[in-house]
């Protein structure tokens, strides 16, 4: 064996004693100082992102968005929304967010906007909050008061039998459940998307109970909670002109696409773009 190789060899036996004796932190430190070591695990910090439907719909209209989101590699939830009220509701979301480790990129489609802007007041996990087509209360606004802020909303009529189904709810002391008629609900919430799905939509809707309609929101986590918002232009629930005031005032960073309320439906390309946006920073 020559001295060049002798040499190497010993330099090689020294450094790797040195670590021995040093103890487990150095050989850590060792190996964290690689960049292949450095960067195998780059997805342990990402937020889990928190998915909550809306009136009318339930967790399955977030099926597509969650497949995109768990094939970048997201832990993805979808929280149950009661559609009980806006304090009930809140209640239960704030109880189901408690279960949730680490940071969180809280998500809300339509009524849902109302439930997470409430759940997320004083939750120091939430890093983000998006919503889509979604209603941006500050404290004290209703349903009601925002959905008829501006022109447009098919909702927003003088006879809501004409739009809505009433089912008595059990020893509510008179408060009933509001569902969307099957004809119309398509029209109203999914145009542009194929016709068999919208119907299965409409069969499938949870109803709202009617009383949340007139529930004032509390103080809002977006005053505090850096927000993202998506706008369907043809949205036919909340008129796109409201969701624009909404989120201007919330200074959300704001995306616009071609696409009806059910915008994670019909679009879920853009609606995962703008979730995964949020959740990077």
């Amino acid at each position: 064996m020559n001295r060049t190789r002798v040499a190497t060899a010993a330099a090689a036996a020294v450094t790797t004693l040195a670590l021995v004796a040093a103890g487990p932190a150095s050989a850590a430190a060792g190996r964290a100082a690689r960049p292949d070591q450095a960067t195998a695990h780059p997805h342990h910090t990402r937020p889990t992102i928190v998915l909550v439907h809306g009136a009318w719909a339930d967790g399955s209209s977030w099926d597509a968005v969650t497949r995109r989101l768990r094939h970048e590699g997201y832990d993805v939830r979808i929280a149950p929304d009661p559609l009980r009220g806006v304090a009930t509701d809140t209640a239960a979301l704030k109880a189901y967010l408690s279960t949730v480790k680490g940071p969180v990129v809280l998500v809300g489609h339509s009524y849902g906007g109302i439930v997470i802007s409430n759940a997320a007041t004083g939750n120091k996990n939430v890093k983000s909050l998006v919503y889509v087509d979604a209603y941006i209360p500050d404290t004290g606004e209703t349903l009601t008061e925002l959905t008829g802020a501006e022109d447009g909303s098919a909702l927003n009529v003088p006879d809501p039998g004409t739009v809505f189904d009433f089912v008595p709810i059990p020893d509510s002391g008179g408060d009933v459940d509001l569902y969307v008629k099957p004809e119309l609900f398509p029209k109203i919430f999914a145009g542009g998307v194929d016709a068999h799905e919208a119907a299965a939509l409409a069969a499938a809707q949870r109803p709202l109970a009617a009383s949340a309609l007139e529930e004032p929101s509390g103080a809002p986590a977006w005053k505090s909670i850096p927000s993202w918002a998506l706008i369907g232009t043809a949205d036919r629930v909340l008129p796109p002109a409201e969701q624009s005031k909404l989120a201007e005032r919330a200074h959300a960073r704001t995306v616009k696409i071609d696409a009806p309320h059910l915008s994670m439906v019909a679009e879920p390309d853009a609606v995962t773009e703008v979730i995964t946006d949020a959740a990077r920073h």
